[in-house]
């Protein structure tokens, strides 16, 4: 990769794990606005981020295969925008199983975006520059889910999920 092209390619990557990263934090931390706009008790809320968890627990292994049977480039692109997609889906949700389902298909996008994300950056750069691709990756991540408790108790509303979205279309 040309210097430019490695610097814009690790800032997107690294976009995406800052918004799968700040996800877990940011949806718990609403949790209460979250049951309070759905009529449920928070504590059955508990199964929307199984529900991720489980998704993402189930996904990531084929990650790789499946990046490399369709394209890691294109399997990148479809997750950001299916994680996008999904987050919209959580905010728009009526009702508990609507939003577990969303979760599903968002925890799903996030088991493709993050580790595909990875192998696109380690598989374009030099071996002299994976110390640095390594950091651009590792610092969104580490403040991804430092942030999510002061966004999510700042914009404790039933949009908070759409965050992630907005996140990767700016």
């Amino acid at each position: 990769m040309k210097p430019v092209n490695f610097r814009l390619t690790a800032a997107i990557i690294a976009s995406a794990l800052f918004m799968q990263n700040m996800d877990g934090t940011i949806v718990a931390t609403a949790l209460p606005s979250m049951a309070r706009d759905l009529g449920v008790d928070p504590v059955h809320l508990s199964s929307a981020i199984t529900a991720y968890l489980v998704a993402l627990t189930v996904f990531i292994p084929a990650s790789g295969w499946v990046a490399d049977r369709f394209g890691a480039k294109r399997v990148f692109m479809w997750a950001i925008a299916l994680f996008t997609v999904s987050s919209v889906a959580c905010a728009a949700a009526s009702s508990l199983p609507e939003l577990i389902g969303a979760r599903i298909v968002q925890g799903l996008g996030g088991a493709m975006m993050v580790p595909v994300g990875r192998l696109i950056l380690f598989r374009g750069v030099k071996r002299e520059e994976l110390l640095q691709a390594t950091t651009w990756l590792t610092m969104p991540a580490l403040i991804g889910p430092l942030m999510g408790p002061p966004l999510g108790v700042c914009a404790a509303e039933r949009y908070v999920i759409q965050m992630d979205g907005v996140n990767v279309v700016e």
